[in-house]
């Protein structure tokens, strides 16, 4: 054991020491507020480009819920310069390649590229931001796919469905009382004019934080920006969002029915602060604890002793206070109220009697080899730079990740499970073919 807790040290001062430093990187601020960050690595002579746009679910309303998801699809399809389906074309013939995604925060753009490419990359973006053609015909278009995506996605996840009804009930007045794909009628409900103004909005340079990693130059990048990105107006900023949950006071239920389901799914979600708040680090570290491996508490004490098939905990970053999830999938022959016991007991526990040092450095080490090795690659970079800088105010924390990580001790872990994972704090959705009786 020693030997190996040697060497995995001795890995992570290796990885610690090539690793990116605070100083490596370069960023400026284009006239109309677009936020652009550069680092220089010219281990391959690729580069990639991330762009982070502030808005997700969370800047929806009721009436137009799933919009910015939407707009994930829009975006691939045509604009003034580059016409339907031509973005892709593009790329591809460049050596490229892209993705998106969506979150309750933020929609995310990402481009991969050889570094000679970066120009076409440049005029790409620059295109579908400021002249994205919001054609009637290709809106149906695609309000059919995300509308049939809304259904299969949740005929086809337990997971899915049961978050779904489980953020509606634990939250009652924040946005993130909704999914990111939306309610199925304001799908079908979006007016253009509605799609214009989101995009006018949201599609402002002054609303995004770009990040340019890989076989590029900074004066090349600049050169760029100030070609491509600056001329595109700034907007007005998008309205703020102000709603604050309202402390839960008592424990909510829900009960799905899901005729495909062949064992009860039991999850728990209890209110937790937003990713910048100091206790973010413990309660990463106790969802690792609870979840992560053979040797983590529900495994053990749940799989192992065939209560249960599956276990996991998810705590997404987050603006706002959001929720950290534990979901069981129950084994054959065990009882939804047998599973949720279960999970309940575990948390318990480490609330009455924490957690072991020995369990804590385990963790420790796992997110700290996580961390190095997702900055020693351009994308990793990338993608971690952008997150940092916008959930917790500044990429200059992520180069004090590691000692937060760190600093985190045992009596930290069991206050964070003592204050946060309370009953009165909880909601508790259970998805199963049949509702059981009362007792």
């Amino acid at each position: 054991m020693m030997a190996v807790c040697l060497s995995l040290a001795m890995l992570l001062v290796s990885l610690a020491t090539k690793a990116t430093q605070v100083e490596d990187i370069k960023s400026f601020t284009l006239d109309n507020g677009m936020k652009i960050m550069v680092i220089e690595d010219a281990s391959i002579p690729n580069a990639n480009m991330y762009l982070f746009w502030k808005v997700g679910s969370r800047n929806e309303v009721p009436g137009i819920t799933g919009i910015s998801h939407f707009f994930e699809h829009m975006m691939f399809n045509g604009a003034k310069k580059y016409g339907p389906k031509m973005f892709d074309r593009t790329m591809e013939a460049a050596g490229g390649a892209n993705n998106a995604y969506t979150t309750e925060n933020l929609t995310v753009y990402t481009n991969w590229f050889p570094a000679n490419a970066l120009e076409t990359i440049f005029d790409l973006e620059a295109d579908r931001i400021a002249d994205l053609d919001i054609d009637p015909d290709m809106v149906e278009s695609e309000r059919g796919v995300v509308a049939s995506e809304r259904t299969t996605g949740l005929e086809n996840s337990n997971w899915r469905t049961l978050q779904e009804e489980v953020k509606g009930v634990a939250f009652r007045a924040h946005p993130y009382s909704w999914s990111v794909i939306g309610h199925e009628s304001d799908i079908e409900a979006w007016t253009l004019e509605d799609l214009v103004q989101y995009h006018k909005t949201y599609y402002a340079p002054n609303n995004a934080v770009v990040v340019i990693a890989g076989d590029v130059k900074l004066a090349e990048v600049k050169k760029l920006a100030n070609q491509y990105f600056a001329p595109i107006p700034a907007q007005a900023p998008p309205r703020e969002v102000k709603t604050v949950e309202p402390l839960q006071k008592g424990e909510r239920r829900v009960f799905v029915q899901k005729a495909s389901v062949s064992t009860p799914n039991v999850m728990l979600a209890y209110h937790v602060p937003a990713t910048s708040n100091a206790d973010y680090y413990a309660l990463d570290l106790l969802a690792s604890i609870l979840s992560e491996g053979n040797s983590s508490r529900l495994y053990q004490n749940l799989v192992e002793k065939q209560v249960a098939l599956n276990v996991e905990t998810y705590m997404p970053m987050s603006f706002d206070p959001n929720l950290f999830y534990i979901l069981g999938v129950a084994n054959p022959g065990i009882t939804a109220v047998e599973l949720e016991k279960g999970l309940i007991a575990e948390i318990n526990r480490i609330a009455a009697e924490g957690v072991t040092q020995h369990e804590l450095d385990k963790v420790k080490n796992i997110k700290l080899m996580d961390f190095y090795r997702a900055m020693e690659t351009i994308n990793g970079k990338a993608n971690t730079l952008g997150t940092y800088e916008l959930y917790f105010g500044s990429y200059a924390q992520l180069f004090n990740a590691p000692e937060q990580y760190n600093k985190v001790t045992v009596a930290d872990v069991q206050r964070v499970a003592q204050t946060y994972l309370r009953r009165s704090n909880r909601t508790v959705g259970v998805l199963a073919a049949t509702e059981e009786t009362d007792q």
